[in-house]
């Protein structure tokens, strides 16, 4: 049932807005934010976030809902999401406004699809959603991956068979590397303000991958599953010849050949998963973090192959635009899902700073009624 297809459609989580409706119905607070993937304007082909302004307008908010990619607000991720805005009537503010663009970059072609498949619903009827407020190349160039982690302390403790499988606990501060300067961003990350990171991280752990760090050596910047499964099958063939040359090849169709393949390398499909592996570029932001990195982190291999591995939990907190401080909760993968889940820290910012100009210019001019 839940391989279906269609399943999300009977999914009880598909209802949680109307919970937040309940709340704001209650609790009646004069702005309300909201944030979720594109796909709740086109659910099945149903506008979540229209239904929602169409109620919350019935109980006296204005509303609106837009597409903002994190990328463009100095998080060194392309990452899309709706965000829906509203202010109580009472308030007077005429309409709502989302933060301008401080960064640019040009946004690969899958993303510009995954935004015409959200807004498809829109062709029927614009209703409240407005156009988000566009990024222009003359604007300051995003922030690159090699921006966001490239100060942090290099791992290779797995390339010598200290690492093993298990609960990663954050029990060990990694100092920062002496003698590497960060960037702007990385300086950011380091000192926020109430969570500054002075001596280094406590949660630079990485999955143990065994099988794979020949690949993710081998593999380029932007490669993805294909790429990787090509790399793999290059690795097992000279895996073959070299034992061939020692007399020690297994034969075709026996168990040993079946074992020594396995081995090297991964068993998907490579015309079914192009997206189950990237290697991150390190001159560009890196692609969405998604929350199943509490089960693989392989969507985002670090760009340096002498490491060899994929990015830590502080690497994709880095990418999230979490500061160093910031301390997630249990161990490993519960903190990978927390990353992935959340909203980036810079682009709440930026939501919440429109919020609050609309705010106060509602309470310079009070609305005459």
């Amino acid at each position: 049932m839940l391989e279906h297809p269609e399943a999300f459609k009977v999914d009880p989580r598909g209802n949680l807005y109307l919970r937040y409706l309940a709340y704001i119905r209650h609790f009646r607070p004069l702005a309300l934010v909201m944030e979720n993937v594109p796909d709740v304007l086109n659910n099945g082909r149903h506008n979540v976030a229209e239904e929602m302004c169409e109620v919350l307008e019935g109980m006296g908010y204005v509303c609106r809902y837009t597409l903002l990619n994190a990328a463009f607000y100095g998080v060194p991720q392309m990452r899309e999401r709706a965000f829906l805005v509203g202010y109580a009537a009472e308030l007077g503010v005429p309409t709502v406004a989302f933060p301008e663009p401080t960064h640019w970059v040009g946004l690969p072609p899958g993303y510009a699809g995954t935004r015409a498949v959200a807004l498809r619903t829109l062709h029927r009827q614009p209703g409240h959603y407005l156009a988000p407020p566009q990024a222009t190349p003359g604007l300051p160039p995003a922030v690159t991956a090699r921006e966001a982690i490239g100060d942090l302390p290099p791992l290779t403790a797995h390339l010598n068979g200290k690492s093993r499988r298990g609960a990663r606990r954050f029990d060990q501060v990694v100092p920062y590397p002496a003698g590497v300067e960060p960037s702007a961003y990385g300086r950011l990350m380091r000192g926020w303000p109430g969570y500054e990171s002075p001596e280094g991280v406590a949660d630079h752990v990485i999955r143990h991958l065994p099988r794979d760090y020949p690949l993710f050596r081998r593999m380029r910047p932007g490669d993805q599953y294909p790429e990787a499964h090509r790399h793999a099958r290059d690795l097992f063939r000279e895996t073959l010849r070299r034992l061939a040359r020692r007399g020690t090849a297994p034969a075709e169709g026996t168990p040993g050949y079946a074992a020594l393949r396995a081995a090297v390398v991964p068993p998907y499909d490579a015309s079914k998963f192009p997206n189950k592996w990237r290697k991150l570029e390190p001159d560009a932001p890196a692609r969405t973090l998604m929350a199943h990195l509490g089960k693989d982190t392989y969507t985002h291999i670090h760009y340096d192959g002498d490491q060899a591995r994929t990015i830590s939990v502080r690497e994709a907190a880095r990418l999230q635009s979490f500061p160093d401080g910031f301390v997630f909760a249990g161990t490993m993968n519960p903190a990978f899902r927390q990353v992935g889940n959340a909203v980036p820290p810079l682009l709440a910012a930026a939501v919440a700073r429109a919020v609050r100009a609309a705010l106060r210019a509602a309470v310079a001019c009070p609305a005459r009624g």
